[in-house]
């Protein structure tokens, strides 16, 4: 793998030659595919219409970290549910191993929960298609061990967000989904239109890319001054 960085003044860009597959990154269409899940025949992204998605793609199945993740998941599900988010994982595995992965899971208490029935579906990527389509392998075609990527996937069906992560290290899946929040309240337009800082949590202040208010428009309504403050020069955030 080759990794060429270039510095400028307002920007970092990064290169990234995966034995002949490119990452999509921020902006790019969602790559499409068409494959049999647990849940049945998955076309992704259309299946899904103007909702959120997010792919979480593993390695193998019965791996142990994978599998905290997926138990984490299923307790989080109807939360993502209700931020109008479906949920896919995609694993290397032929169905029929992905069918005991999710039955041993499902019979499976973590931390001191009951088991759950996972809905959301496990897609059968044992030919690596879409591995291959979401530049996961990145070491080559024939080995699947960096397949670790979670692709957050807006309305528009366009990559927001991306995170890799080791095989030995688990994912925040607490922070996966404070990202689709924050995405979902900086997605608005014109004066709705916010910037997440650093840290932000739900019900915290966020930030305006511009001065919040004209003069004449503090003028006609006094009370926009308490809605906003700045933090020096230019960085104005609103009161949430």
């Amino acid at each position: 793998m080759k990794i060429k960085l270039f510095f400028f003044a307002s920007a970092l860009f990064l290169t990234v030659n995966l034995v002949g597959q490119t990452i999509p990154l921020i902006g790019d269409n969602a790559p499409a595919f068409n494959a049999e899940t647990t849940a049945g025949s998955l076309s992704f992204p259309s299946d899904y219409g103007d909702k959120w998605k997010i792919i979480f793609s593993h390695p193998r199945d019965f791996t142990p970290v994978c599998s905290t993740e997926l138990l984490t998941l299923s307790q989080m599900q109807d939360e993502f549910e209700k931020l109008n988010t479906k949920l896919v994982v995609v694993s290397t595995d032929d169905l029929q191993k992905h069918f005991m992965w999710k039955k041993a899971l499902e019979e499976t208490s973590f931390k001191n929960k009951q088991p759950m029935k996972i809905k959301f579906p496990l897609v059968d990527d044992s030919q690596m298609t879409v591995s291959k389509s979401y530049g996961m392998l990145h070491q080559s075609a024939s080995s699947s061990k960096d397949v670790r990527g979670v692709f957050i996937i807006n309305p528009d069906n366009k990559i927001a967000a991306i995170y890799f992560y080791p095989m030995n290290v688990g994912r925040n899946l607490e922070e996966v989904k404070r990202t689709v929040i924050a995405l979902q309240t900086a997605s608005g337009k014109g004066k709705d239109r916010y910037l997440i800082p650093a840290n932000w949590q739900v019900g915290d202040d966020v930030m305006v890319p511009q001065f919040p208010y004209t003069e004449k428009e503090v003028q006609d309504k006094p009370e926009l001054k308490l809605a906003y403050y700045n933090v020096g020069s230019y960085m104005w955030f609103k009161k949430m």
